[in-house]
């Protein structure tokens, strides 16, 4: 039986002027189906969503009228896979498609509002599981390409679909049982993406996500598994850098509460997840969304 160890990392970053990034390491760092128990593979299609339309300041929301930038509502479609050679090494890729709309003050003083479509960032790595015969403990390296658009006019550097930066990323994660009957589980993981390469003077902050929670695999009705999960999820950001970028209404600390449900059948699994912040301190003025969803289809093989 493959241990389910569902983990939902965190995400946004913003601004003002230029005050509402979308730092999205809540959706990147993926879900228990990127955390291998055994040889073979893994596809899946996943959507996210998330609307960033409260303005915040350090630990309180903020008045509107502090930020120029109004809303950042983006949808994520992501296709990924993964497979384990043998139980130390596997691959693993996801190809992200996003559709956002940003809501903007504009030089003469009225809302405007545009909306862009494209490609979102590749991500490739490796994972490593041959700590331990159970596969338990692992770590993951890879790389986060600059395939995403980041030169539409009507968005900012931070606000784009594409970051333009080519990032090392860096993980690891371990996951155990809390009781000997194998019924409760718990699991810690963790990645830092940490920016080397950049283009037109726009460096995004290196950014630390992680997850801890439990799950209860007993429930079961006529052959349908049900899987409730409860995790705390953090994140730590810097501040953007360069030229093009705006460091004092970027970088953030987030800690957030994600509970979550994973029903499989056979080989099929779904995973849905409502993530609710319950501590934000950002830097400056930046829009924060209130509430964060993912929603998951895999198939092992």
């Amino acid at each position: 039986m493959r241990n389910r160890i569902l983990l939902l990392i965190i995400l946004l970053v913003p601004k003002m002027a230029l005050a509402c990034a979308c730092g999205c390491g809540v959706f990147d760092v993926q879900t228990g189906m990127m955390l291998p128990t055994g040889e073979g593979g893994t596809v899946w299609a996943e959507y996210d969503f998330m609307n960033q339309n409260v303005n915040w300041s350090r630990t309180s929301s903020s008045g509107a009228e502090n930020n120029d930038d109004k809303v950042l509502r983006s949808q994520f479609f992501v296709l990924g896979g993964q497979y384990m050679f043998n139980r130390d090494w596997g691959v693993t890729a996801t190809v992200p498609y996003t559709d956002r709309y940003f809501s903007t003050t504009d030089d003469d003083g009225n809302i405007a509002g545009f909306r862009h479509d494209n490609f979102g960032d590749v991500r490739v790595g490796g994972i490593y599981s041959g700590f331990s015969p159970d596969m338990s403990t692992g770590v993951t390296f890879g790389m986060k390409l600059p395939t995403g658009d980041y030169s539409y006019a009507n968005f900012d550097r931070d606000s784009a679909i594409g970051s333009g930066s080519t990032d090392l990323l860096l993980g690891a994660y371990h996951m155990g049982r809390i009781t000997a009957d194998n019924i409760w589980g718990w699991f810690v993981n963790g990645q830092i993406d940490q920016p080397f390469l950049i283009t037109a003077g726009y460096r995004p902050g290196t950014e630390v996500d992680a997850a801890g929670g439990v799950y209860y695999e007993k429930w079961s009705i006529a052959g349908i598994k049900i899987t409730p999960i409860a995790q705390i999820l953090g994140s730590y950001r810097l501040s953007d850098r360069g030229p093009a970028a705006n460091p004092d209404n970027s970088g953030y600390k987030r800690v957030l509460l994600s509970p979550g449900v994973e029903v499989a059948v056979k080989a099929w699994r779904l995973d849905t997840f409502v993530s609710l912040p319950i501590y934000q301190d950002v830097t400056g003025n930046q829009l924060t969304a209130p509430v964060f969803f993912k929603v998951a289809l895999s198939r092992n093989f």
